[in-house]
């Protein structure tokens, strides 16, 4: 490989076979960094959706910032790691108190703000600005593995730190923006994960994987660990018609979201209500469902009761009553959103 001439193949390569109709490649800060947070371990065909809706509804950071937090987890809601939304928000009221609502250009106060590590902020900065700073994320990890033959799981220090060093000495001095976003189409069209199209590859004949056959081998897989399995039971409490949400705590799992009450799979679910204040009668069971997360696997049996209201009609802080309809627009976690809209 001649690092000399990387940079310039790849500025070519995306000028005539890259992606130029992406709705954030507009220059503006606020749209870039909105699309990098959200594309973090997220493809951009899931993304462009979720996107196009948040843009519409808050579209510049001061609406942003001025949002309630539920209005952002809201549009969030089936996206998945929900704490990118609450960094999101968190950034902008932090950059409209600190920075006078312009976003910064400095890469250095970029990533100060929450949810904005090393290679996200020079990929905004070099978007939006053209910072000359490398990225390397997901996709440019398995580019550089390939193409140098680099061993290991890039989730190890040693491997991250020499991924760096490719990362900045291939850097070149002008051309930021087609070449940081040629990177990313490389690994995402066509150095995939699975199926890679090295036929049409222009780094073919340089690539160290395409010259051993060892692209199915390259980057390493993290050393695999058999996921937790843990089970909990979801109380849809039914009343006159609507079901009890409850508000998570704003940090750990699915923090801020609105969900169903939970009980241990062995606690009796009428005892469950009722510790919730409320008298209740079993209904139908519900299917079972599972759902994983990056560390544990989670059973999850839902169960319908009928219960009465607390007496008087109050109701606990952090509690709403809704009907299913009005209950699937709230901001809720993916499986929660599969059972009431199963109801």
């Amino acid at each position: 490989m001649d690092f000399d001439r990387f940079a310039p193949r790849l500025i070519d390569w995306q000028r005539d076979h890259g992606r130029h109709d992406l709705p954030w490649q507009v220059g503006d800060p606020y749209a870039v960094w909105v699309s990098e947070i959200m594309l973090q371990q997220t493809q951009v065909d899931t993304v462009l959706p979720y996107y196009a809706r948040f843009m519409a509804r808050l579209p510049d950071l001061a609406s942003l910032a001025a949002a309630p937090e539920d209005a952002v987890l809201a549009l969030w809601s089936g996206l998945g790691y929900y704490a990118r939304a609450r960094n999101l928000h968190a950034a902008a009221q932090k950059v409209m108190a600190e920075h006078g609502g312009v976003f910064p250009r400095q890469v250095e106060a970029i990533e100060a703000l929450p949810g904005i590590g090393r290679s996200t902020a020079a990929a905004i900065a070099a978007f939006s600005f053209g910072e000359r700073r490398a990225i390397l994320d997901g996709n440019v990890k398995r580019v550089f593995c390939r193409l140098f033959g680099v061993d290991g799981w890039p989730g190890e220090k040693a491997v991250e730190n020499r991924l760096w060093q490719l990362a900045e000495g291939l850097l070149p001095e002008r051309g930021l923006r087609a070449y940081t976003q040629g990177l990313m189409d490389l690994g995402a069209t066509l150095c995939r994960r699975a199926r890679p199209d090295c036929l049409r590859c222009p780094f073919a004949d340089d690539c160290v994987a395409h010259r051993d056959g060892r692209q199915a081998e390259l980057p390493a897989a993290r050393p695999r660990k058999a996921l937790p399995e843990r089970e909990t039971v979801m109380l849809v409490l039914w009343h006159a018609g609507e079901i009890l949400l409850q508000k998570r705590p704003p940090t750990g799992i699915w923090g801020g979201l609105w969900s169903l009450p939970e009980c241990a799979p062995d606690e009796d679910v009428v005892d469950a209500a009722r510790r919730l204040g409320y008298a209740a009668e079993p209904l139908a069971m519900l299917p079972g469902l599972s759902h994983t997360f990056s560390h544990f696997r989670l059973a999850i049996q839902p169960r319908s009761l009928a219960v009465a209201r607390r007496q008087g009609g109050a109701q606990e802080p952090g509690s709403i009553w809704l009907t299913p309809a009005e209950a699937s627009q709230a901001a809720l976690p993916t499986p929660v959103r599969r059972i009431i809209d199963a109801l």
